[in-house]
């Protein structure tokens, strides 16, 4: 996928120096690419997704650690928790050090989604290989965790 070079037909005005507007921009490229790769064929939405990856990485967490993590608020990260177990993607079980606390982790069958999901994950990243180099991924990487630390400070 070659970045387009097409004359645009519009100025962009205030715009064309807008952060926010080019960080919306890039995602729907973002967007499309996770869709093709991971989104469709997994039926997986993109927070789904990252929830699933973080379990993966971590066995299990806390709800509120996941929240965290995926910067939700705890009724949003609730409706999600409550669909993938809906799915039977995942389970919710008492901690053994404080049983009043749950932790969530993954079911086999979630735990099967997860790998093939992360297996998917490289065709994302071979896309953005053809659109940025391995020095421009890492800036961009970078940046970006920049911004969503600053967010996280404020929650």
């Amino acid at each position: 996928m070659k970045p387009s070079r097409a004359r645009k037909d519009w100025e962009e005005g205030v715009l064309a120096a807008d952060i926010g507007y080019h960080i919306a921009q890039a995602e729907v490229t973002t967007n499309r690419l996770y869709a093709k790769h991971i989104g469709e064929p997994l039926l997986l939405r993109p927070v789904e997704y990252s929830l699933l990856m973080l379990l993966l990485a971590n066995g299990e967490l806390s709800p509120k650690q996941l929240a965290q993590a995926l910067s939700l608020a705890a009724p949003t990260l609730t409706m999600l928790v409550d669909r993938l177990f809906e799915r039977g993607l995942i389970e919710r079980v008492r901690s053994e050090t404080d049983r009043r606390s749950q932790r969530v982790l993954l079911t086999a069958p979630g735990h099967a989604l997860a790998e093939r999901a992360a297996a998917s994950s490289p065709a994302v990243n071979t896309a953005f290989d053809q659109l940025l180099t391995a020095g421009e991924q890492m800036i961009l990487t970078e940046l970006l965790k920049k911004i969503a630390a600053h967010q996280r400070q404020l929650d």
